[in-house]
């Protein structure tokens, strides 16, 4: 038994036992959130992205798959580790999904239907994201069937008995399908974060929004169906969200009125798929241009070397319609070399990797619309399932690794970032 005369010290004593205890509990937290700079939005000033008044040149990388392996505790931590690798390669862009359309895990379970669960995975990767310092670009639909797509609005709509016509481009005419795209755009940009207690729309986490990846409206070659859905939808997006940039989705072919279909198109198809890099992109309510690059998709029969100057005069005719016509930057949000081509050595992924970045590097370097690369597609180890012919871990392939380095810190000299900390660190090292 305690002595009576005692009890007092003791109860002082176990008071600083229990602040010592709290203090040292939270003071890492605390130090953390204290010495977060407070995040800017990024905007657009012309041809060139600006965070914070300096021009922002973009290294970054798409894992369309972190929403999907947020669902899953078991799976969630791969989310942190990626981006805490790409963070450590001086990424500072990730493109990943902020959609799933019916099957598996889907967010949007039915027309206005949402899975709680998966919702509060895409809030994980959002704060996850800010926790490693890393942006995000969000695409919304896909114009492919994977995670639902186009496909899984036009089911919809002729499950509930009001679907116009069966072909998949009804996606971009059918007005009951334009209103369930509608209602999942509001909810999406409106969405406040459970982890953060953010609305998406007011997140200077996301970098941007992609309205929908690799669009396609076949059955109008002309293009208009295809313009007149992006002028609708990306108005109204800006209507609920004017704080965050847009961008299509395109892969920048040229359509049937440009002559650049016959001159920079890979193909004749190209200019059949009811697009045009320019016309598209050139709506009010677009901020930057998207472009993709496959040339083992685009082409048969080529060589390896064929495919790489076919590359640079790709990019370059871009660039130069960003400069010159759209007066905006131009991002290559998907680039890729298969390993799966006859000819294929680990040797040409370095060096195709190389021509691109270069190409960025020269036009940041003279200020023109170039800003910048994501590459398709980064994973961790163990996920091979989720990859394809395209798919890199970035550390066990260390070449493609100190590329991407080198990238970041060329980038960084450019725009007068290398004082950055985590930049600085990085690049003194490497050199």
């Amino acid at each position: 038994m305690v002595p009576t005369r005692n009890r007092p010290m003791l109860r002082i004593l176990g008071f600083f036992i229990c602040a010592a205890f709290i203090y040292l509990s939270f003071r890492d937290l605390w130090l953390n959130h204290k010495g977060k700079a407070k995040l800017g939005f990024v905007k657009r000033n012309g041809t060139q992205f600006v965070v914070d008044d300096k021009p922002l040149y973009v290294n970054g990388w798409n894992s369309y798959w972190f929403m999907d392996h947020a669902v899953d505790e078991h799976s969630r931590n791969l989310v942190g580790e990626m981006l805490e690798a790409g963070a450590k390669m001086g990424l500072t862009v990730c493109r990943t999904w902020a959609f799933n359309d019916g099957g598996y895990n889907a967010l949007q379970i039915s027309p206005g239907r949402f899975d709680e669960r998966v919702f509060q995975a895409l809030d994980h990767v959002i704060a996850e994201a800010r926790k490693h310092d890393v942006r995000l670009l969000l695409s919304l639909v896909n114009n492919l069937q994977a995670y639902g797509g186009k496909t899984q609005y036009v089911n919809w709509a002729w499950q509930e008995g009001v679907g116009v016509s069966s072909s998949n481009d009804s996606f971009f005419f059918d007005p009951s399908i334009r209103n369930y795209f509608k209602n999942y755009l509001k909810v999406l940009l409106t969405r406040k974060n459970s982890v953060t207690g953010i609305e998406y729309r007011n997140d200077p986490t996301i970098f941007a929004w992609e309205l929908i990846n690799e669009p396609r409206c076949t059955t109008d070659v002309s293009g208009k169906t295809l313009q007149d859905w992006i002028e609708e939808m990306t108005g109204f997006i800006k209507s609920i969200d004017d704080k965050h940039l847009l961008t299509v989705g395109l892969e920048g072919f040229y359509g049937p009125n440009s002559p650049k279909r016959l001159t920079v198109n890979p193909e004749q198809w190209a200019s059949e798929l009811g697009t045009d890099f320019v016309q598209n992109s050139n709506s009010s309510n677009i901020d930057f241009a998207s472009v993709h690059i496959y040339p083992d998709h685009w082409f048969h029969n080529q060589t390896f070397e064929e495919k790489i100057k076919f590359v640079v005069k790709w990019m370059q005719s871009h660039i130069e319609d960003g400069f010159k016509e759209l007066k905006k930057p131009v991002l290559f949000t998907e680039f890729g070399l298969s390993n799966l081509n006859k000819d294929y050595e680990p040797s040409q992924r370095e060096k195709f990797y190389r021509i691109i970045f270069d190409v960025v590097y020269k036009s940041a370097k003279r200020k023109k619309s170039g800003a910048g690369t994501l590459v398709w597609q980064l994973f961790m180890e163990g996920m091979e399932t989720f990859s394809d012919d395209f798919g890199i871990v970035p550390h066990e392939q260390d070449s493609i690794y100190k590329l991407m380095i080198e990238q970041s810190c060329r980038l960084g000299k450019v725009t007068g970032r290398l004082k950055e900390h985590k930049l600085k660190e990085l690049c003194s090292h490497k050199q």
